[in-house]
């Protein structure tokens, strides 16, 4: 036997000390910036694993990009949807 206590297992996913996510770990919130004709993702601005911490970028997004339609995903499900006025 090991000095270590041999066979140990871990709890869950490995963490990286970079802050990037290990292999994995899920993220499953986004924040989303999509393009001005609505066909694409323009930019990814959040991805965390926490719903608050998710709605809270979700809600700085909708005030810096007023004109643009925002999103904020939980896998592929829409949670929450900025809509943009009509100009």
């Amino acid at each position: 036997m090991a000095a270590g206590g041999g066979d140990e297992k871990t709890a869950g996913p490995a963490r990286r000390t970079d802050g990037a996510p290990g292999k994995g770990e899920d993220l499953p919130y986004r924040v989303e910036v999509w393009s001005e004709d609505y066909r694409s993702v323009e930019q990814t601005l959040a991805m965390t694993a926490n719903g608050s911490i998710g709605y809270a970028a979700y809600y700085e997004a909708t005030r810096e990009y007023p004109d643009r339609y925002v999103v904020l995903r939980h896998k592929n499900r829409i949670v929450a949807r900025w809509n943009p006025p009509e100009s």
